[in-house]
């Protein structure tokens, strides 16, 4: 999409003398609503555009060629006419906008009278995976899990006992994550039978056994399901990788 008329997208070439303040406010005089500049995530002149108050907005893939011909990724930067340039919240707005942001995941683990646990199958991976799911912007991990087992499975349930927190590495084109997993209780057999499966992406609810879970999830899902399901009543516990921090 092409920028509008009233968004300028700044030339700023590394052997530019002037700095992006100065461009921009040139810009906005002549009655520009938006300044943007794309920068290669190599250029360091990018702290330039921090202190001008330019908020990064994206990772544009092979966006940025340069004057060799070689395409980088890169960084996105705008600012706003009426963007505020002094007062506190400044430096944390512009480096809320930077500075890096992980993916927050909220899990249950529902159990029957036999000790099974409940894996849903999935529409859009092999994995199976726990009900719950991506937390969403402003939303506590606790409250995502909760809306995404009700869109799930249908049932509101308080998940409010933490079992453990998991740092998860890259996996199957994700970047990493931090997950938390709260014990969602034992389902009784009316439970079971109200649950709703949200369509589209829920193919299946299945009840399995401790000792089948690898079968059926990640690697990385098992081994942290297998130590939660045979250590029921231990404190919350710090996972790395699916595997309990300090502890056998």
């Amino acid at each position: 999409m092409e920028p509008t008329p009233e968004t300028v997208r700044l030339d700023w070439p590394p052997d530019h003398a002037g700095g992006p303040a100065e461009l921009a406010d040139a810009a906005f005089a002549r009655g520009a609503v938006r300044v943007e500049v794309l920068v290669s995530v190599t250029d360091e002149r990018r702290r330039l555009l921090h202190g001008a108050a330019f908020r990064r907005e994206g990772r544009l893939r092979s966006a940025y060629v340069a004057r060799d011909g070689t395409a980088h990724d890169a960084y996105l930067y705008a600012r706003l006419a009426d963007d505020p340039l002094d007062g506190e919240e400044i430096f944390s707005t512009v480096m809320n906008a930077v500075l890096p942001r992980t993916r927050v995941i909220g899990h249950a683990v529902f159990r029957d009278r036999d000790a099974r646990v409940l894996l849903l199958q999935v529409s859009y991976k092999r994995d199976w995976e726990l009900p719950g799911g991506v937390v969403e912007p402003y939303e506590s991990p606790r409250e995502g899990c909760r809306r995404e087992v009700i869109e799930e499975i249908g049932l509101d349930r308080d998940v409010e006992r933490l079992l453990c927190v998991d740092w998860l590495p890259p996996y199957l084109g994700w970047d990493d994550a931090v997950e938390l997993i709260f014990d969602g209780g034992v389902l009784s057999p009316d439970d079971v039978a109200a649950m709703v499966l949200g369509a589209g992406e829920i193919v299946a609810a299945h009840w399995v056994a401790a000792d089948d879970v690898g079968r059926y999830v990640s690697p990385l899902a098992a081994r942290r399901l297998r130590w939660l399901l045979a250590n029921p009543e231990a404190p919350p516990a710090l996972f790395e990788d699916g595997r309990p921090v300090g502890r056998r």
